[in-house]
């Protein structure tokens, strides 16, 4: 071709054409064929001479092994050759997959062994060579018996991971992919350990993740270059990651399965795999995720192990993976998340990681429902997070639940949760929205549920709307009362009746409709009935002694002595002893049964032996309930009277004694080590409070007594009371005579003053 005059030419242009993409017939490398078309165009850009030329580009692809992500290679050609445009981004993928499986079809063979671990002491391409034909062919079982047979494999394996795994990620990642091959099968677990192939790989995940945290330092700094620049430090980072997340994922397979053996597991956790396995919970790629949460779950059974979660905050990681669309994953996570929830502290921690309305969108999702359902019945025991529920989904699911469940009887997981749930007031309104309430004692009452029928009792102990609602159910709970029903469901129904202290309610209509007066009767009977059903009858008979004629009805049917031998029965359990007391309390405000309680029984004697009670709550009922009997009847408000002034007298008594025992040895001789028995300090020092040096009562003492007022101070209660010996001997107190005096008894200072003397 003759060259143009050089001051006619103006352009040259250059064109590439028609490229199309193949495998190369030896290598490993794909074969880009292309054609330019080269121009140079004259001073008025007209074409003058032209050449056009076949040519091909030879991309050799060193690093594809079997563990190389495709789709990520695939990118990585595109980007850096330009002659292949981005569109053809599925078809380098599809040759790459294809480049690999050919060599692999080719070349791995059982017999050629020997050459493949020849090929572990040439330089690295030839190591990732040779470590993928041997993989290759223990991914097949048949052949993993024929290679441990020859004892070279392993060893060289072993050595070259040991000593090259730094110089290259697919190569690490190829060798600790063969011995996870030989770790599926639990009788090469020794054979993996001898090489102590298990702490090699928990050293080589630690080296990279700290590695990742370095590459992400460096990253950061360089998003302040420019934005090209910036975008080729991108692509490289999510290159190295993707390879480095395929070594993590074989590494700690490998290793989750040499944790079946506990001896092995007690040693990684030595090494702290457990902070090791949170930290790569940061990571994005699922498949790694669920490895890593897979074994979190494996050992969040051991108490060491599950402390060590919590320290290392994998509560609040675990919440960033709840939901997503790994179905295995979520499923994993959950799993785990139950596991742990068993732990007060870590359901604290997952309410505060605001997993309450993700585990009740969950119930959505029928796949997840069980697990979700198990979870929040965890996180509902606890009375702080009950009310939370109101404010998600999670209570209108569980009725739809409740409504689809037809004839069958409710899963136990989903009668557990409404159970807890109803405890709280604001649930339990929005469990009884609609025909909610309605639909809940339908299938109680039919199928005779007990659980469905505790759901019902929490309901009904709130007041409020929900409380009058029960009005309508009324007749269907008293016609369970029967001996032909099963004692715990009537337990249950009588524990919900109890509940409904309700105005409006004529409960002595409702005892004689249904004719419980027997029936409540006769539990009252010691041994009768199981503790628990004959504890229910003295609650509902409180309940129903609210009501004038109900009450009277009980005191003529003999039930108050029933309740004074079932006293003396259960006299050691508080419960019984509390709730039978308050039955009295509710009768002595009612005349007819006042009078029969008081007149006809000894009730108010045994109120007056469990005054002093050492339960709180059982005092609190007897004084109130004494203190109503001394108003209406003078005998016994004398007798309870002397006996609360014997209990005070009794108890001042005691603390001189006391006093004067501490004080013994303290105040029997002075310091010259004379007696100062006769002077009387000792006993003087303990009424310096209310008498002056001369023996009479100091004036404020006097003042605040005659007002009243030392009932209120705390320095009498009830009443007063002295005892002075007559003799002037100093030691322990000789009640030889005594007087009481009493907070409505006046007593002269002139007398007192005698008295003070005397001693």
């Amino acid at each position: 071709m003759d060259s143009p005059h050089a001051a006619d030419v103006r352009y040259l242009k250059r064109k590439v054409k028609g490229c199309t993409l193949d495998v190369h017939p030896t290598e490993t490398a794909l074969v880009v064929h292309y054609e330019v078309e080269a121009m140079i165009l004259g001073e008025l850009g007209e074409p003058m001479v032209g050449e056009r030329k076949e040519c091909q580009k030879i991309i050799r692809l060193k690093s594809l092994t079997s563990s190389t992500d495709t789709f990520s290679l695939a990118q990585k050609v595109v980007e850096e050759c330009r002659l292949i445009h981005p569109s053809k981004l599925g078809e380098v993928e599809q040759l790459l997959r294809l480049t690999f499986v050919r060599q692999l079809d080719e070349e791995a063979n059982i017999n050629s062994v020997d050459e493949y671990v020849e090929r572990l002491y040439e330089d690295v391409p030839e190591k990732i060579r040779g470590a993928t034909l041997l993989l290759q062919l223990a991914r097949n079982p048949d052949n993993l018996e024929e290679i441990i047979l020859n004892e070279t494999v392993l060893g060289a394996l072993a050595r070259v991971l040991r000593e090259d795994w730094k110089q290259s990620v697919d190569l690490a990642t190829t060798i600790i992919h063969v011995f996870f091959c030989l770790s599926s099968f639990s009788q090469f677990h020794g054979l993996v350990t001898h090489f102590k192939i298990g702490a090699l790989c928990m050293n080589i995940v630690e080296f990279e993740l700290k590695k990742y945290d370095l590459w992400r330092e460096e990253l950061q700094k360089k998003k302040k270059n420019l934005k090209k620049e910036q975008q080729k430090c991108v692509r490289k980072y999510q290159c190295l990651v993707t390879k480095q997340e395929q070594l993590l994922r074989v590494a700690l397979c490998l290793l989750l399965k040499l944790a079946e053996d506990t001896r092995t597991e007690l040693k990684m956790r030595n090494k702290n795999i457990v902070h090791t396995l949170v930290k790569v919970l940061e990571r994005d790629d699922q498949e790694l995720l669920l490895v890593a949460v897979s074994f979190l779950k494996k050992l969040s059974i051991f108490l060491e192990n599950k402390n060590d979660m919590a320290e290392t905050s994998a509560v609040e990681k675990l919440s960033l993976l709840v939901p997503c669309e790994h179905t295995e994953l979520l499923s994993t996570t959950l799993r785990l998340l139950l596991n742990l929830s068993f732990d007060t502290t870590l359901r604290s921690h997952m309410v505060q990681a605001g997993l309450i309305p993700k585990l009740s969108a969950l119930l959505a999702d029928e796949a997840q429902r069980q697990i979700s359902m198990c979870l929040l019945y965890h996180v509902s025991i606890d009375h702080r997070f009950k009310s939370m529920f109101a404010d998600t989904d999670c209570i209108p699911q569980l009725m739809k639940m409740v409504y689809e469940c037809g004839k069958e009887k409710m899963d136990m997981e989903l009668v557990s949760l409404c159970i807890n749930l109803a405890a709280n007031k604001t649930n339990a309104q929005l469990m009884c929205e609609g025909n909610g309430l309605k639909v809940l004692m339908k299938r109680a009452v039919k199928l005779e549920d007990v659980l469905v029928m505790k759901t019902i009792r929490n309901i009904s102990q709130h007041s409020g709307p929900t409380k009058t609602l029960f009005l309508d159910h009324v007749g269907d709970l008293a016609a369970q009362i029967s001996e032909d029903k099963p004692e715990e469901f009537v337990i249950e129904c009588l524990g919900t009746l109890a509940n409904l202290t309700i105005p409006d309610l004529d409960w002595a209509l409702v005892m004689e409709e249904y004719n419980l007066m027997p029936f409540l009767k006769n539990r009252l009977k010691p041994g009768s009935a199981e503790d628990d059903l004959m504890l229910e009858v003295v609650i509902m008979i409180g309940t129903v002694s609210t009501d004038d004629s109900c009450a009277a009805m009980l005191a003529r049917s003999g039930v108050i002595t029933a309740l004074i031998e079932l006293l003396n029965a259960q006299q050691e359990d508080d419960e019984f002893v509390c709730q039978i007391v308050f039955v009295f309390y509710q009768m002595v405000f009612h005349k007819a049964t006042r009078d029969v309680l008081i007149k006809e029984t000894q009730a108010p004697a045994y109120l007056i032996d469990l005054m002093h009670d050492n339960n709180p709550e059982i005092c609190r009922v007897v004084v109130n309930t004494l203190d109503i009997i001394a108003e209406h009847d003078e005998e016994w408000g004398k007798k309870i009277q002397t006996e609360k002034f014997r209990w005070y007298n009794s108890q001042w008594l005691e603390m001189v004694n006391g006093q004067m025992d501490m004080a013994e040895d303290t105040f029997l001789y002075g310091e010259d080590g004379e007696p100062m028995v006769g002077d009387g300090s000792g006993l003087q020092c303990m009424f310096s409070a209310l008498f002056t040096a001369d023996g009479s009562v100091t004036p404020d003492f006097y003042l605040d007594f005659q007002h009243g007022d030392l009932l209120q101070t705390g320095y009498l209660s009830r009443c007063v009371s002295f005892s002075f010996t007559r003799n002037n001997s100093f030691g322990p107190v000789l009640c030889e005579q005594s007087m009481i005096i009493s907070a409505d008894t006046s007593v002269e200072p002139a007398e007192i003053r005698h008295l003070c003397r005397g001693l």
